[in-house]
């Protein structure tokens, strides 16, 4: 069974940092290609960034300069490091093997202005 754990989130100042991080079991990540999404109250779920299974990235354009995402294959783990936050950022941040309806249970992102 397939299984994503997102963690990482919490309250931070606008201008601060955070980083997300993506846990799976029961699939190897490293031949996947991962996504990040965010949903804010009242919003659509929205692309955040991805990585293909060729380490290839890209980020939306609202976190353009900002966010990083990344993968460490030994811990089968994908990363969003997310810097100079805005209070726009707040949302649940979810991962998701693309091309699946393997979702995490998402974690919350606050920024306060």
């Amino acid at each position: 069974q397939v299984q994503l754990v997102e963690s990482g989130g919490g309250l931070v100042q606008a201008g601060g940092s955070l980083r997300l991080s993506c846990a799976a079991s029961g699939i190897i990540f490293s031949i996947k290609s991962v996504g990040w999404y965010r949903q804010a109250p009242g919003k659509q779920r929205e692309l955040v960034a991805l990585i293909t299974r060729g380490g290839s990235t890209n980020v939306a354009d609202s976190g353009k300069g900002r966010f990083i995402i990344f993968r460490d294959n030994a811990k089968n783990t994908v990363y969003l490091q997310m810097n100079s936050l805005k209070p726009e950022y707040t949302a649940i941040y979810y991962c998701t093997v693309i091309g699946t309806s393997v979702w995490g249970q998402g974690t919350q992102v606050t920024v306060s202005s």
